[in-house]
């Protein structure tokens, strides 16, 4: 007993550390982890002793790896990693031989990781699944930490010790309800697809750059012009139906924007459930083998555009 809760503060003084090291703040990481400050330089200072090292450089801007700190970044990550890894295993449910968590940002859930939960079921029914919805950089954290073994995201910036693999290079394109293709400026909707397209999409529409209707869920914001008609920017695959049959149409001499997905993980998991769990989502992501209920929003019928009084 005693031992167990001695390994358990070493993992947390790992975690401690790890967050220190990926946000550069005591006082930041001690509001993510619902602590103290005193309690987080408590642990890092424990921590810095057992090493004999120290970890931090800190400073009024924050704190900044030591040369051991950088080489005690993989070190911790895989003490996390594996005993996540432990806590997963030993409390699988009955009947299931391997369990694997995958956290998504929300827009990718629908249709695409929907997608992928179907085909798991279908073809790895063995697997147990944790799956969870989080913010960008909340999910690279909790890759690195541990508690995620995946996570699928947009444009994912790079990060030591964590793998990003392509699974769809989509586009985003300018699309209208407007039959000849015109843009009303008081009718557009600025769908939030992340920072990058934000910068491009400032830089190519000065003129849109303050619309009346903003919407951070695409499947939502596509609803809603299908709906009381507009324009805005769309991943080409899921506006195309909607093009094809008439309800849509492509806005002339507009740029094109990449918007692609990757799955992240680490570098230390590489095992047969993780590479069955990579393969489904590439399946899905390329259309291979695809679900019964892929793409609902396309198959559903939409709301006819309200007419203007």
């Amino acid at each position: 007993m005693q031992a167990n809760r001695y390994s358990t503060m070493d993992i947390n003084l790992a975690r401690t550390f790890l967050e220190v090291a990926a946000n550069g703040s005591f006082i930041l990481t001690a509001e993510r982890m619902h602590l103290t400050q005193t309690a987080v330089s408590a642990r890092i200072r424990t921590l810095e002793e057992q090493l004999g090292r120290p970890l931090f450089v800190r400073n009024k801007a924050g704190a900044r790896l030591t040369a051991a700190g950088e080489r005690f970044v993989r070190h911790a990550t895989t003490l996390v990693q594996v005993w996540e890894r432990a806590r997963q295993q030993i409390a699988l449910p009955a009947g299931r031989e391997d369990g694997i968590s995958l956290g998504g940002e929300l827009s990718l859930w629908h249709p695409f990781l929907v997608d992928w939960l179907i085909w798991m079921n279908q073809s790895c029914p063995e697997i147990a699944i944790r799956s969870e919805v989080d913010i960008p950089a909340r999910l690279l954290d909790r890759v690195q930490n541990g508690s995620l073994d995946l996570a699928v995201l947009y444009s994912p910036p790079p990060r030591a010790g964590l793998v990003s693999e392509l699974l769809l290079e989509e586009k985003l394109i300018m699309v209208t309800t407007d039959p000849d293709g015109e843009v009303d400026p008081e009718r557009y909707v600025y769908v939030d697809w992340g920072p990058h397209f934000l910068i491009n999409h400032q830089a190519a529409h000065p003129e849109l750059s303050n619309p009346a209707l903003s919407i951070s869920l695409g499947p939502l914001a596509l609803t809603y012009v299908l709906s009381v008609g507009g324009a805005g920017y769309f991943r080409a695959g899921t506006a195309q139906p909607f093009i094809a049959d008439g309800r849509l149409q492509r806005v002339k001499d507009t740029p094109e924007f990449s918007h692609s997905a990757y799955v992240v993980y680490a570098t230390q998991r590489d095992n047969g459930t993780m590479n069955r769990v990579r393969h489904g989502l590439k399946a899905v992501a390329s259309g291979s083998d695809r679900p019964g209920l892929n793409h609902t929003i396309a198959a559903r019928p939409a709301t006819p555009p309200l007419t203007a009084k």
